[in-house]
Formats: C-alpha cells, sequence, structure tokens
C-alpha cells in the first residue's frame, strides 16, 4: 500500500526480496508450485527401504545386473523424483529477515526519488490454512522539488567549456529530485569535458552540494568541480585543469609481442601520421588512417578513441588494437596505435545432411575462403561455393540414377572499408558513420528441382550507420538475371492447376481424343505432354468463350501465369533501405523497430532502349540478350513495436504495408519480386503461399500478388522456467493492383476491398535455448475471406483445421 492505496506496478514488485509462487497470467495456476509438490519428500531414502527390505531383492538384482547396472536403476528411479522437484517451484516460506530488507529497500528506492520523509512499516497477517499476506504500508510524504541549481567551479577552462554545455543539463529547477538524475549529469558533465580537451578528468572531481534546510520541500544545489589533484610522495598539489592536444599519433602496423623492441624496417609519413612496421610495410597509409579518428594537432577527445576502437574492429583485418597516450612535457598527447593483423588466409568448410517434401536425402558441401587485405586497402574478399546432391522422393523416370538432384554455385564478396566512389563523399557521409562498399558477383545452377533454374546477381552498394541505431543500404546496382531451363516440367510442379485444366477438358470442353489418355485403372486423364496445346485450342475457340465464360476465364488465367512463372527475368534495379531500431541491447523487451525499402527497377534500360536499338517482343516489350527486362517501383513500411509489461510479460505488435507497381515495359511483377501471404512468420493459420489474394478461391500451389498488408499483436508470457507461451491475433492478405490480373475478388479497387483481410488467432509455446529459441504454433482459421455469401466467422475454427507453424525464433 502506498499513500493507502495498491501499488503493483513492475517497478515496486521488483524491491521485493520475498514473491508469492509464480502463477501461469491469465489463469492464476501456481504451475511450477503444483509440480513440486507432485514430487515425493526423501524419495532417497524411502528407494533404499524398498531395497533392503527383503534381502533377496538385493541378491537377485545384483545376479540379473552388475552393480554400476544397479546404480543406473537407482538414478532412473530418483532421477523423475529430482526433475519435478528442478523444473517446480519450492513453495515460499515467510521470513521476517527478507521482510525487513524489503522494507529497507523500498524506503531507500523512495529516498532516491525526491521522498525524503517518506515511512514504510510492514504487517504479517497468518491464515489459518498454514497461509500469510505481507502488507508493506508506505507513507511518501511530499517529495522533494529542486528549486535552484549553482556552479562552482575553480578551474578557468573548466568554467568556460561548462557555461556551452550547460544547455543540456539533465537536471533542472522545478523537477522532483531523482538520484539517478544526479548520476547521469555527473557522466554526462564528465564526458563533455573529456571530449573537450580535459585529458586528466574523472568523474570524482565532480560532487553535487544539496541544501535543505528551511526551503519547504525545496532543493538548493550547487554542483562543485574541483581542480586537477597531483598526487606526489609526499603532498597532493591542485592545479587548475588544462586543454591538451594530439602532438603525434604512431601507428604500428605489425604487432606482436615477439616484435616489442625490434628496430622498425619500413615507416611513412601520411597527413600527418607516422605509420611503423617491423617488416615491409603491407597496408596503404589511407586504408589505416580512415580508421583513426584521433587527429595530429586536434584536441584530445575520448569518443575519438572509441571510434577508432569500432572502425578498426570493422576492418575485420586486426585483432582487438591497443590504443595508449603518454603524456609530453609541453602539455600535449602523443598517442601510439598497435595493430596485430589477423592471418590473410581464413579457410571455411561445412557440410549439411538434410531431408525435405522433395527429396529423400540430399548432401551439401560449403567451402569458403577469405581473404583479408587482398589490394592492401584493408578489403575482403570472401568466395564461397556450394555443392549438393539429392535424392528425389517422386517424379523419376527409370534411367534416373539415385541421386537425381544436383545444385552448384560461387559467390564472391568484396567489402571495401569506405565509399569506392571517384567523388569526394566524406562531406555527405562521414568517416564516423563507419561506411563501406560491397561488390558482390554470384552464379547458381540446379537440375530437377522445380523448372530447373540458372542464376546470375551482381551488387554494388554502399552501407553507412549514422548512429547506434540506424543502418542505411544503399545499391547503385542489382542486376538479377534468372532462366528457366525445363519449362517442360511445369505441370509437374504446379499440379493443381493441371488438375483444374483436366477438369475442364473432361468436364466441359469438347476435348478432340488425340488429347485424352487413361490412367492404370482406365480412367480417362489428360495428356499432360498436350497440355499447352489444348490451352491454345481452347483460347482459339470464341465459341467456347461465348458459351462457357467461366472455363475459358479459368483456362486463360492458367496460361498467363504459366507464361509469367516460366519466363526468364532480367532485373536491374536500384533500392534504399532505412533501418532504425531501438533496442539497447539482445535482451531488450521495450523498444521499435522502422524498417523502409524503396526499390526502383528498369528505369535506366527503358531510357537507353533506343541508344541501344533494343528490339520488342511480341507482347511489346523490350529485350534484352532476348529477355524482357522488368520496370516497376516497389515500396515497404515496416514497423515493430514491443511493451515490457513486467515478470516476463511482453506485448508485440507488426504491422507492415508492401506494394509493387508494374509499369513501362511491365504489366506484372517477377515472381520474386512479389509478395505471398501465411506461413510462420505471417498469418499463421493459413500455410505458406495459400492465403489470398483477396477472397478468391484459388488451388495455386504458389498464390502471390503485388499489394500485401498485415497486421499482429502477440502476448507473450512465462510459464515456468525456461518455457513461454504466447496469444496471437494476426491479420492481413495480399492483393492484386494496377497489374494486369482482372480477377475482381482477387484486386484491390477501392477500400472495400479491406473486407477481405482475412484474421487468424491461436496460441503457442517457445522454449528458450539461450543461443536460439524453438517455437510452435497453432493457428486457426478466424476469419476467412474465401467464403463468399456465407458468414466468414470461425466457419473452420478447429483443430482439424488448424494449421501447425514450427519455427526458430520469434516471428517479429
Amino acid at each position: 500500500m502506498i499513500n493507502g492505496e495498491k501499488d503493483k506496478s513492475e517497478t515496486i514488485n521488483d524491491l521485493l526480496y520475498q514473491k508469492p509462487n509464480g502463477k501461469i497470467p491469465l489463469l492464476g495456476i501456481p504451475l511450477r508450485l503444483h509440480i513440486y509438490n507432485s514430487a515425493r519428500p526423501n524419495r532417497d531414502s524411502l528407494y533404499e527401504v524398498w531395497l533392503n527390505k527383503n534381502p533377496k531383492r538385493i541378491e537377485r538384482l545384483r545376479k540379473r545386473y552388475s552393480k554400476k547396472q544397479v546404480d543406473k536403476i537407482k538414478e532412473s528411479t530418483l532421477g523423475f523424483n529430482q526433475w519435478l522437484k528442478k523444473t517446480g517451484e519450492a513453495p515460499v516460506i515467510v521470513s521476517d529477515e527478507k521482510t525487513k530488507k524489503t522494507v529497507k529497500r523500498i524506503q531507500d528506492y523512495h529516498i532516491n526519488n525526491g521522498w525524503f520523509d517518506v515511512k514504510t512499516e510492514y504487517d504479517i497477517s497468518e491464515n489459518d490454512n498454514k497461509r500469510a499476506e505481507v502488507e508493506y504500508k508506505v507513507e511518501t510524504g511530499k517529495a522533494f522539488i529542486i528549486d535552484s541549481i549553482s556552479e562552482t567551479i575553480k578551474s578557468p577552462i573548466v568554467d568556460k567549456l561548462y557555461s556551452n554545455i550547460q544547455k543540456n543539463a539533465l537536471i533542472k529547477p522545478n523537477q522532483q529530485y531523482r538520484t539517478a538524475n544526479i548520476d547521469q549529469e555527473r557522466d554526462r558533465i564528465s564526458s563533455e569535458l573529456r571530449n573537450s580537451g580535459i585529458y586528466h578528468f574523472k568523474q570524482d572531481y565532480i560532487t553535487f552540494e544539496m541544501d535543505t534546510i528551511g526551503t519547504n520541500k525545496k532543493i538548493n544545489i550547487d554542483i562543485k568541480i574541483q581542480d586537477r589533484a597531483i598526487r606526489t610522495e609526499d603532498s597532493v598539489i591542485n592545479k587548475p585543469f588544462e586543454i591538451y592536444k594530439i602532438r603525434d599519433v604512431n601507428i604500428i602496423t605489425d604487432y606482436t609481442f615477439e616484435n616489442r623492441g625490434k628496430p622498425f624496417q619500413d615507416s611513412i609519413s601520411y597527413n600527418g601520421y607516422k605509420l611503423y612496421s617491423y617488416n615491409k610495410m603491407r597496408f596503404k597509409p589511407k586504408a589505416l588512417t580512415d580508421a583513426v579518428f584521433i587527429n595530429p594537432g586536434g584536441i584530445f577527445k575520448d569518443i575519438d578513441r572509441t571510434r577508432t576502437y569500432r572502425h578498426l574492429n570493422e576492418l575485420r583485418t586486426f585483432k582487438y588494437p591497443n590504443i595508449e597516450y603518454i603524456e609530453n612535457a609541453d602539455k600535449t598527447l602523443t598517442d601510439t596505435i598497435r595493430l596485430t593483423p589477423l592471418k590473410k588466409f581464413n579457410l571455411g568448410f561445412s557440410a549439411d545432411v538434410s531431408q525435405s517434401n522433395i527429396q529423400s536425402v540430399g548432401f551439401s558441401l560449403n567451402p569458403s575462403l577469405l581473404i583479408r587485405n587482398i589490394f592492401n586497402g584493408a578489403e575482403t574478399l570472401e568466395i564461397s561455393a556450394i555443392g549438393s546432391i539429392g535424392a528425389s522422393k517422386d517424379g523419376k523416370e527409370e534411367d534416373d540414377p539415385f541421386f537425381d538432384i544436383n545444385e552448384y554455385g560461387v559467390d564472391f564478396k568484396l567489402t571495401i572499408p569506405r565509399l569506392f566512389s571517384p567523388f569526394y563523399t566524406e562531406g555527405i557521409i562521414p568517416k564516423y558513420m563507419l561506411p563501406n562498399t560491397r561488390i558482390s558477383l554470384s552464379t547458381t545452377s540446379q537440375t530437377n528441382i522445380g523448372l530447373d533454374k540458372q542464376t546470375f546477381s551482381g551488387v554494388f552498394n554502399y552501407n553507412w550507420r549514422p548512429n547506434k541505431k540506424v543502418t542505411n543500404r544503399l545499391d547503385l546496382f542489382n542486376i538479377q538475371y534468372v532462366r528457366n531451363l525445363n519449362i517442360d516440367n511445369y505441370f509437374r510442379i504446379y499440379e493443381n492447376s493441371f488438375q483444374s485444366l483436366e477438369d475442364v477438358a473432361l468436364d466441359t470442353y469438347n476435348t478432340p481424343s488425340e488429347f485424352i489418355g487413361t490412367d492404370p485403372n482406365g480412367n480417362p486423364i489428360l495428356i499432360e505432354e498436350k497440355a499447352d496445346e489444348f490451352i491454345n485450342l481452347v483460347l482459339n475457340d470464341r465459341g467456347f468463350e461465348s458459351t462457357n465464360p467461366t472455363e475459358y476465364k479459368t483456362v486463360n488465367g492458367i496460361d498467363e501465369r504459366k507464361e509469367r512463372l516460366t519466363e526468364n527475368n532480367l532485373i536491374l534495379s536500384s533500392s534504399f533501405n532505412f533501418i532504425n531500431d531501438e533496442r539497447t541491447n539482445l535482451f531488450d523487451e521495450d523498444f521499435s523497430i522502422f524498417r523502409f525499402k524503396l526499390e526502383l527497377a528498369g528505369n535506366i534500360l527503358s531510357s537507353a532502349s533506343n541508344l541501344l536499338g533494343l528490339k520488342k517482343d511480341s507482347n511489346d516489350r523490350y529485350e534484352l540478350f532476348n529477355v524482357a527486362f522488368s520496370q516497376y517501383i516497389k515500396t515497404e513500411f515496416d514497423y515493430v513495436k514491443h511493451w515490457d509489461l513486467g515478470n516476463k510479460n511482453v506485448l508485440a505488435i507488426r504491422s507492415f504495408l508492401g506494394i509493387a507497381i508494374p509499369y513501362g515495359n511491365s504489366n506484372s511483377i517477377p515472381f520474386s519480386k512479389s509478395f505471398f501471404a501465411g506461413g510462420p512468420n505471417d498469418n499463421r493459420a493459413w500455410n505458406p503461399y495459400s492465403l489470398g489474394p483477396g477472397s478468391s478461391e484459388t488451388t495455386n500451389e504458389f498464390n502471390e500478388a503485388n499489394l500485401k498488408l498485415t497486421l499482429s499483436a502477440e502476448q507473450r508470457f512465462n510459464i515456468f522456467g525456461n518455457l513461454n507461451g504466447a496469444l496471437f491475433v494476426d491479420a492481413g492478405n495480399i492483393w492484386n493492383v494496377l497489374d494486369n490480373v482482372e480477377e475482381e475478388r482477387a484486386t484491390f479497387t477501392d477500400f472495400d476491398a479491406l473486407k477481405d483481410i482475412a484474421v487468424g488467432s491461436g496460441f503457442g509455446l517457445r522454449y528458450d535455448f539461450s543461443f536460439f529459441i524453438f517455437r510452435f504454433d497453432v493457428g486457426f482459421k478466424t476469419y476467412d475471406p474465401s467464403y463468399r455469401d456465407e458468414n466468414r466467422w470461425f466457419n473452420d475454427y478447429n483443430f482439424a483445421n488448424a494449421v501447425y507453424n514450427i519455427g526458430i525464433n520469434y516471428p517479429f
């Protein structure tokens, strides 16, 4: 009770040394206590009594088993009982000593937050059922308010600097007193002065004197900053602080413990920096000086050393550097940076054995080579390769080998620790933002997986971080080329499309006999090899279009989808990615993340099409290397917010909006750039690719579209130990918009289409293994837009139609 009112806030709850046994949120059941109580007390002695009760029992066991096996029987017998005790939670016994410690902690908390006259007491009431309740009573009194702030600063230079940093003070008049604010202000002042050239300054030189006598609950604060204390053997001398400058910056490029004391064999002076090497210099001076923020001739700044550490580590070329300042007689500093290079070459190798719904067994090898300082500018080149083979589960021909799936590829990635540009960029993106350039080239080839593909991609991008929270990435060029090698295999992969086509052939269309075959049971079927020819036959039959418009439209949709999914893709795009991540550490559960992406594709090729003399295909699209290039604009907005509700209870939400609009040389979005819905990280009541578009009742294996909206909310809570639970609601869908899809139920025409947002809800379990979280979710279709005129709510809300998801880590 605080001032006569109950306070159940997490802040107050954390002050308690003793808390009641934990209960499952919402249910109020002390599950861990029940588990503990289910264990038998003194199980060890009970087992010994049972074993010794019959002397012949021991003799029989030892004849049948060895002594080691008998001990194992004992361990297994007692093991489960021990597990119950370890997993459960022992009853919390009221402790008078811990109660008094809690009272002291509550009192200290209120004093440190301005309630200097706080009074605390406690009362323990015992019930007949051997239960007790502890009530803490707190009377805070009136909080003390800061009235005035004054300064007493002895060093003139510190006094001058303080007048410049005073405007950002964390303590101000009319604020309630808080000790935490005082400590933070001491840290701030010390940091500001050390970043203004005061080399010898420490927090100990700052004290806060507070006067509360006769002030009517107000505090007058005097900030005292002392002179520098210089200790000698016999005495302490106080002198005013002075600003120190950096006289020299020495960089030793190949320091090792064995080299210390040896003469340098090579040295270079560059822009005021002095670089030394025990052997021949292996680094371009600019590559290293760009990573050093300590400037010769500049004033001492503590932050420059921090930035230098950070940037040198980002080079991935050296072990953790050593930075040492030496004070000179003329009130300057000499800085020595010792760098120990890592090995130039680093080999990596990994192997994997897998099984999936496509292959019964698969083996893959992934060798890699890392080359550091490849061009003597601290660049790193990573070369990685993949080679895999597998045995497919079905679809084999009689003469096919057992391992009929293969994939191989290679990837080159060059990282340059600066912006690789002919222009001066320091004024726009300074080096403290850790800019780098990445150039990558990769190619892969796969056979007997889907349509069999060859892919080639090349990326040239810039990356920089203005601060700890913000990350930027600019892809100047991103080229992707995808070539389908086995489009004749289309209807084997997309079986639902073939089934729909076969239904038209057998049930509606007057199909000629040469298109019809029989299965092993003698039933008529559409001959798969003649599917394309049958599509052309139907689409050229105008009489069928007028008499059976629905079936004609079905066949036309199958043809358009096949054409789009089997065509080769050429994408030349530029994009910008922005991420603002407010997390302070990996364990922060009260933060937000905002992501934004804008991508433009095909504009350069479109502008240069006449200049390059590009020709058009039958669909009036320009082609390059016999492939119609894609042209579109795509943007995505993603926002995640977590609220820490205390007691390992977290509320998390996510919202996502993405749209890709084709134009110019395209009337649709490439499959790889479109959106899909459903799956363990999306709407968990639907399987991946099975939701949408809109309210259409599609049977396609992979449903995709070019507009997506998603909203999700999840309540996470601890059950016991490392086992956590969650209740969630997911809403969203995908639609076609401003492309060549004309299906009314699949397109977003106006805001009335929002009624087709699908809603899924469910629950999940998560087990925290520290280095990753195993997740199991059960999603129920709560609002299904595919139901036309029927009630869309709770039609399939049961375990039989639920979707079971397994994932690693949280969905958002």
